[in-house]
């Protein structure tokens, strides 16, 4: 293989494939990115971890040799973060090494055949849609703090994609998308896209969110294409010279988190999510990991939050709000409390609530894609 490329290109190909790539590997091709380049002037570069694969096409500068090998991909991703601005790379093969060189830089890197690196098997991915970027952006935005992080309840630890034709009053069936650590529930829907019907219920793991995410950024005036089967996804952004995310999905069954949604909750609560993110940071300063919970008294619209720590003494403040119905005190997790608040946009944050133990509905109002769902703790 001999080819040169852009530095530009290659730095900002390989910030997004060596993420995939775990710094600790056991097999050893695993730490590796395949690079191919193709007569036709392109350039393929490609990680995995098993679980999750990305690849990206890009322009080469020149081609002068067909052929495929594979690297050190943090290695190359350091090199080429130190090269010259504006500078091109030459990447040439030769008896296992790999040249880099760019400008009066020279490196020779072990390589490893590129038949040793595993290809994830997509096989056949019957279900297919476009969403926009910006949408599936905001989706992952607004669920994704809520994913449980605990291994052994392994089946919570990713985003449920699942499509509903019920919800006949918002016009229509829906792609709805939740995340829950057994605390907190975060769920936004949107209308049902063209293809996305009859899709089976899919668990999308927490790295190929964040891994997403990512690469959502840099084509949020796209569409992105997706594919999807019960046991595999795959994300195009960008088209034809773009990335492809593949994943494997969570093989488990996600448990029916519509039955924790309350929907008697008849004590409402409006106020300004920025002033009630603030309080509640405010008055959290003081709280020791023991103590994290924040507790509202409510009163007619006002609300006082207050922490008491043992070791760090008190804190109040005291917000306006709007409430009238029976005054009562509850306490919720202040970092839940935040992260969920972090996520409204508008001036106005509902919360619905029945009791000191119930679990709290938290919104922006009827019409918002998102909904929260917050369990209280004993204050």
């Amino acid at each position: 293989m001999k080819a040169t490329i852009e530095r530009a290109t290659l730095l900002r190909c390989l910030s997004h494939v060596q993420s995939v790539v775990e710094r600790r590997n056991t097999i050893p091709i695993l730490s590796n990115v395949l690079i191919e380049a193709s007569g036709d002037g392109t350039f393929k570069i490609m990680a995995t971890d098993l679980d999750l694969q990305v690849v990206e096409i890009l322009s080469a500068v020149t081609v002068d040799g067909p052929g495929a090998i594979t690297v050190s991909a943090h290695l190359l991703f350091d090199i080429a973060r130190k090269l010259p601005d504006g500078s091109q790379v030459s990447l040439e093969t030769t008896e296992n090494r790999l040249t880099v060189k760019a400008g009066r830089s020279r490196f020779s890197l072990p390589t490893l055949p590129r038949d040793d690196f595993p290809v994830i098997v997509e096989g056949d991915l019957p279900t297919s849609f476009e969403i926009p970027a910006a949408t599936l952006a905001q989706l992952i935005d607004r669920t994704r703090f809520a994913i449980s992080t605990e291994e052994t309840r392994y089946y919570l630890n990713g985003i449920f994609l699942h499509v509903s034709d019920e919800d006949a009053g918002s016009g229509g069936p829906l792609l709805k998308a939740a995340a829950t650590d057994g605390h907190r529930l975060a769920r936004f829907t949107l209308a049902r896209p063209d293809g996305a019907q009859g899709m089976p219920d899919v668990i999308v793991p927490r790295k190929c969110v964040a891994e997403l995410r990512k690469l959502l950024e840099e084509a949020l005036d796209t569409n992105v294409q997706i594919d999807l089967s019960a046991s595999k996804v795959r994300f195009t952004l960008g088209g034809e010279h773009g990335v492809v995310l593949t994943s494997k999905l969570i093989d488990g069954t996600f448990p029916d988190y519509s039955r924790v949604i309350p929907t008697g909750n008849d004590k409402l609560l409006k106020l300004d999510p920025r002033s009630f993110y603030e309080g509640v940071d405010r008055v959290a300063t003081i709280a020791t990991e023991k103590t994290r919970a924040v507790k509202m008294a409510l009163e007619n619209d006002k609300v006082t939050l207050s922490v008491t720590s043992p070791d760090n003494g008190t804190a109040a403040e005291e917000l306006a709000a709007d409430y009238a119905a029976q005054g009562f005190e509850i306490g919720f997790n202040a970092n839940y409390l935040k992260d969920i608040l972090g996520q409204i946009e508008g001036d106005t944050v509902e919360l619905h609530l029945a009791d000191a133990g119930a679990p709290t509905l938290i919104r922006q109002d009827e019409k918002a894609p998102a909904l929260y769902v917050l369990m209280p703790m004993r204050v």
